[in-house]
């Protein structure tokens, strides 16, 4: 496939990464199919992102015509097989590697044999995933950050069989999403969140252990060390259960007690305290302002 053949691109999963990936795909210039488990997610998606690219609109970001253009771009696929003319397609779904297995067994045999398909995920093993399909050499992890209009960075993580017309086309793709690219072995967690994540534990730990208050633990990082939020408020955004899903990988693929994750986490995912998509976490979301829970 030459660097240039990526058009159509295929998102699978709907939710905050997915409608992300899609919004600045399709700002792009690349037509975007996205699929979810239910249609009434797809729509809610597309209704995001159109909020999302108002947004933009309003600030002088993007002209209102681009905006009209680029949603005309994006096309539902209620069906997996409605993305077999994709010339690549991202799995966006949750931080499961199980879930993400049942995904790549069900949509390979709807892709052209030429088409790349790629995984967001922000801490498993690329070379594990590739295993569950029918195309390891055309398999990548292309992990975005969230959210993905406004960060600038996409890791780019080569499997062992990943060959290098795929890791050159993913290349291609991602610079015309004018985004920075950061290459990184497959190891656990990647970089990002190798980095990230043991330092979210961390301050969670300090809760745990009672030597700061949630307001304390963040304002000693927002004013202390120049953070632009700090590491409990920063967990409550991208999610609890994503959290403690990153610090098991890292645990169990690493197998140093250091990347152990804080038993208050633990705690806080079996009570459904997820964060700012479930209104409660470190804090609470459910008044006018957040209010710490601890």
């Amino acid at each position: 496939m030459a660097d240039h053949a990526i058009r159509k691109l295929g998102i699978i999963g709907a939710g905050q990464m997915g409608n992300g990936i899609a919004h600045v795909a399709a700002v792009a210039g690349f037509d975007v199919k996205l699929h979810d488990v239910a249609e009434e997610r797809i729509n809610a998606a597309l209704a995001t992102i159109d909020g999302n690219m108002a947004r933009q609109v309003a600030k002088g970001g993007l002209p209102d015509e681009e905006r009209r253009t680029a949603m005309a771009r994006i096309a539902s696929a209620p069906a997996l097989a409605d993305l077999g003319d994709c010339d690549l397609v991202i799995e966006a779904a949750t931080e499961s590697e199980e879930v993400k297995r049942k995904i790549f067994t069900a949509v390979c045999p709807h892709l052209r044999a030429d088409a790349i398909l790629a995984s967001n995920t922000s801490s498993i093993s690329i070379t594990r995933l590739a295993a569950a399909t029918d195309r390891p050499e055309r398999f990548i992890g292309i992990h975005f950050m969230n959210p993905v209009p406004l960060m600038q960075l996409v890791e780019l993580i080569r499997g062992i069989a990943t060959d290098d017309g795929t890791f050159e086309t993913s290349k291609d793709f991602v610079s015309k999403l004018h985004k920075t690219i950061s290459v990184s072995e497959d190891f656990p967690a990647f970089i990002v969140n190798r980095i990230l994540l043991p330092m979210i534990n961390e301050a969670v730990y300090t809760l745990y252990e009672g030597v700061g208050s949630v307001d304390a633990i963040d304002t000693a990082m927002r004013l202390g060390a120049n953070h632009p939020m700090g590491p409990l408020q920063l967990a409550d955004f991208i999610g609890l259960d994503t959290c403690l899903s990153v610090m098991q990988v890292l645990y169990d693929g690493l197998a140093d007690s250091k990347y152990r994750p804080c038993p208050l986490l633990v705690k806080y995912v079996e009570a459904g305290w997820l964060g700012r998509k479930t209104k409660r976490g470190f804090y609470d979301y459910r008044g006018e302002k957040p209010v710490p829970t601890r």
